[in-house]
């Protein structure tokens, strides 16, 4: 089933009307909201019964009405961002925060404040940046060792971001689950002639385990 996408002043919104949760959705460095990889990701959430909000930092907004492309900004200067889309979606049921890439890594980094407050009850990635492509030295993990919101990380197995042989040897929190899909890309995207799976396959597979964990660890 796809869902009606409904355009608020600053989210857009896929899913049922009476959702199990809410997961309010950051987009990567690079890509807006409303890429290709981000809309597969909501209707497939939205299908496992998620409302999905997502929403775009300013320096993404602004490219929509500029030809000029400033590179995204570091990660903690977006704190304010996020945290105002926190306030302004304003979510009256059970509440996840997330992102996709840098998207989630800005969440990871302001959900424990969130989480003690009450305000959210996890935190899901969809392809965490645990370092640069090719710079594997340049761990992006130091917060990711003591977080203590329950975190659920969905990562394909080839992610040039952090493969599964590297995410293994890191130390990170017992609050964090990692989700392996096989032949993943950074989007999650399998290559079939190699994996069996298509892209399909593999998004549908990554709600249907963000559902089951979040019944187990967000909802109860």
């Amino acid at each position: 089933m796809r869902y009606d996408i409904v355009m608020s002043e600053k989210f857009l919104i896929t899913g049922p009307d009476n959702p199990s949760a809410t997961i309010m959705l950051a987009h990567g460095a690079g890509a807006p909201m409303d890429s290709k990889s981000m809309t597969a990701a909501a209707d497939a959430l939205a299908a496992a019964g998620f409302r999905v909000a997502r929403f775009e930092f300013a320096y993404m907004a602004a490219r929509r009405t500029s030809d000029a492309r400033k590179p995204p900004p570091k990660a903690e200067t977006l704190f304010p961002e996020y945290r105002e889309a926190v306030k302004a979606l304003a979510s009256s049921g059970p509440f996840i925060i997330g992102g996709k890439s840098m998207g989630g890594r800005v969440a990871s980094m302001v959900a424990d404040e969130l989480h003690e407050q009450g305000t959210i009850r996890g935190l899901l990635c969809l392809g965490y940046p645990f370092h640069p492509p090719g710079k594997p030295q340049q761990l992006r993990t130091a917060h990711l060792a003591n977080l203590r919101t329950p975190t659920l990380i969905c990562q394909g197995t080839r992610d040039e971001f952090g493969t599964r042989e590297e995410v293994t040897t890191y130390p990170l929190s017992s609050a964090i689950s990692v989700f392996w899909l096989e032949d993943g890309d950074h989007d999650l995207a399998p290559r079939k002639k190699i994996s069996g799976f298509a892209v399909a396959d593999h998004l549908a597979t990554m709600a249907a385990r963000a559902k089951a964990w979040a019944d187990e660890n967000c909802l109860r």
